[in-house]
């Protein structure tokens, strides 16, 4: 009678696993290119060229106006006249609104008609005076009513201007926010009133690289809204205290902007540069990192790859600068670094 021998599922699972691995460790068969006395890895080489390099510092930005304010009333009254529409441009001085100034205009015309009759006084007076006919208490008390009548015309006459909404410079305004009739109070926002000829910018920039900074060096920016158009500007201030949390420094610079395409919130991309460098530069893909040193492959005279320790120095997009480990015009390996070996035939291609 035969028994029956029952394989579990686990002890088949680990047999097959073992035969796996020692199927990937068998020594490979070499190909055919091999036997043929082939076996060139194709690679694309750039000669390494001494070239100037723009360092370049990098920051976010936060556009802001020139000059930005909530156009508010200086006395709580009811609105009477709106000047203006959404999106105007307007000049500085100009009139946007007018409050309820009927009591004001009432009590400027009564003090206009009461100074006019003190004045009229005064010069009766003073005939009198010049013949002996007024003391002089008299005349000096009839000056000094004309001199408060006077103060307190100008008074009126600022209490009346109160009343008026001024722009208090040129710009564009923004979205009406009363209608007439409103009451409005101190504080209360009309609209809005922005100068946005020209832009500031807002960065911060690393402790680092302030040796680096000054007072109009031209900075270079970049929106998403705009993709591939650089707005140019100035540094126009680099403040004078470092963040101690941050460990950097508030910058701002301004960017002519009569076109009006940036406006107050945009996210810009500020590049500052540092300094221009006569550097041996590479392109970024021919570095091979091993722990914490790089490398690149050259090509020698017998087209095999040569692999060689580099020191970095600054890096840009695309490009690195070699301080140290090639020399201008060698060979340097950019594509199919992944399939070779120091020692390695290449075949260059392109």
């Amino acid at each position: 009678m035969r028994r029956i021998i029952k394989i579990s599922p686990l002890l088949l699972g680990v047999i097959v696993l073992g035969g796996f691995i020692a199927y990937m460790n068998l020594p490979q068969q070499p190909v055919a290119s091999d036997a043929r006395g082939g076996g060139q890895t194709p690679v694309a080489v750039k000669a390494a060229s001494q070239e100037s390099f723009p360092v370049v510092v990098e920051a976010l930005g936060t556009a802001v106006a020139n000059e930005s304010v909530n156009i508010t009333a200086q006395q709580a009254e009811t609105l009477t006249e709106i000047l203006f529409d959404d999106g105007d441009a307007v000049e500085q001085g100009q009139l946007l609104a007018q409050l309820n100034n009927r009591a004001e205009i009432a009590k400027l015309n009564e003090i206009e008609i009461n100074l006019a009759d003190a004045k009229r006084q005064l010069s009766r007076i003073k005939g009198l005076a010049r013949e002996r006919a007024a003391s002089q208490q008299l005349l000096e008390e009839q000056q000094a009513r004309v001199k408060a009548l006077s103060a307190q015309r100008e008074v009126a006459k600022a209490e009346l201007e109160e009343l008026k909404v001024i722009a208090p410079f040129s710009g564009r305004l923004g979205t009406r926010m009363v209608s007439v009739g409103s009451l409005v109070r101190p504080g209360d926002t009309i609209t809005t009133l922005d100068d946005l000829r020209t832009i500031k910018v807002d960065f911060n920039v690393s402790e680092n690289h302030l040796s680096s900074l000054a007072d109009g060096q031209n900075i270079a920016a970049t929106s998403v809204a705009y993709p591939g158009e650089i707005f140019s500007g100035q540094i126009s201030n680099v403040e004078s205290r470092i963040d101690p949390v941050t460990r950097s420094i508030r910058v701002r610079a301004k960017i002519d902007n009569e076109d009006l395409k940036l406006r107050p919130g945009l996210l810009l991309q500020v590049n500052i540069e540092k300094r221009v460098l006569n550097a041996l530069v590479v392109p970024e893909s021919a570095l091979v990192p091993d722990g914490d040193k790089q490398y690149l492959y050259t090509v020698n005279g017998d087209n095999k790859a040569v692999k060689v320790e580099v020191t970095v120095g600054e890096r840009k997009p695309g490009l690195v600068q070699i301080l140290d480990g090639v020399s201008v015009g060698e060979k340097v390996i950019v594509e199919g670094t992944l399939r070779i070996r120091d020692g390695s035939l290449v075949k260059i291609i392109g």
